[in-house]
């Protein structure tokens, strides 16, 4: 029996289960099912005549086959995606999913209300955002794009720095009110702070702080920034916030910002596996606009007293 016709198609499934490991994530990147993935990789070996994949109950690992086709694979989709962006322009036609990963600074109070544009100009892409306390893994494809306040340790990654942000030590106005004076950092002791909980700082970034005052600690913690705003803004204490998160609780002031600020940054992720594929360039591009349009948005001044 002669071997089924070779479907330039199925290379499409194929660098999806590469880069996914699995038949269900692949399926959701390509805007299909487990079955039809499965089907594909199916034809796809049988009309090269060549295992691809060793199966086992992890995932998908690639053969040596598997690992020669991969490179010529992603040169072919490098190529189909410069003349699907010529075509198509702003790539109207996309279709699948795209997940990106998020601190929750980031994503609830900047690109939360501006993610439905990138929805709305391509509406056969699913567009997913995860704003969680932890960092993902994107080698396991737990995101395919991630906005980050570290760049990760090792790894076959790329990256960009997106901005710079401010953060400073704030109160409410009547919490300042009543309390003792705030003349100069040494009075900063004398004062109970809101931050994060001790064990559950997953990166130095929001490790604050010791940066303030040495030995410092949160008196009351909690692992959410908007839990801590909350808190800040019932005047339960002092916090260290990001401007660009303070200002959105107009009674909220800024405690020595002469004196007491902090520098981070945000930087944009990816796996090098999945930095050429038309969604991830898209989302890279989608980014960086809105970083270019905001301005001062991250580095603004807070208000004084």
């Amino acid at each position: 029996m002669s071997a089924p016709p070779f479907n330039w198609n199925d290379l499409r499934f194929f660098l999806a289960v590469a880069r996914s490991r699995t038949i269900s994530l692949a399926g959701r990147r390509t805007g299909t099912d487990h079955a039809t993935v499965g089907r594909r990789i199916s034809a796809l070996e049988a009309a090269l005549g060549l295992q691809l994949f060793e199966r086992n109950p992890r995932g998908y690992n690639l053969t040596q086959h598997g690992e020669a086709l991969l490179g010529m694979a992603s040169a072919m989709e490098a190529e189909a995606v410069k003349i699907e962006e010529t075509v198509a322009g702003q790539q109207e036609g996309l279709t699948g999913a795209i997940r990106i990963s998020t601190p929750e600074g980031f994503g609830n109070f900047f690109l939360a209300s501006r993610i439905g544009a990138l929805a709305a100009a391509h509406p056969r892409l699913a567009v997913e955002m995860i704003t969680i306390q932890q960092i993902v893994a994107l080698s396991r494809r737990e995101a395919d794009v991630a906005v980050t306040m570290t760049l990760p340790a090792g790894g076959n990654f790329v990256h960009e720095h997106l901005t710079d942000y401010r953060l400073f030590v704030y109160a409410s106005r009547d919490y300042l009110a009543a309390a003792p004076p705030i003349l100069s950092r040494d009075d900063l002791g004398d004062h109970p702070f809101i931050g994060y909980v001790d064990d559950l700082i997953f990166t130095r970034a929001l490790n604050y702080l010791p940066e303030i005052r040495p030995h410092l600690r949160a008196r009351l913690q909690n692992s959410s920034l908007h839990a801590q705003l909350s808190a800040t803004v019932a005047g339960y204490g002092l916090c260290v916030l990001p401007a660009y998160v303070a200002c959105t609780a107009p009674d909220l002031i800024a405690v020595l910002p002469g004196e007491v600020s902090l520098k981070r940054s945000y930087w944009m992720v990816a796996d090098s596996d999945m930095a050429e594929t038309a969604q991830v360039r898209l989302t890279q591009r989608f980014l960086r606009s809105l970083l270019a349009e905001a301005g001062d948005f991250f580095t603004r001044l807070p208000k004084q007293l």
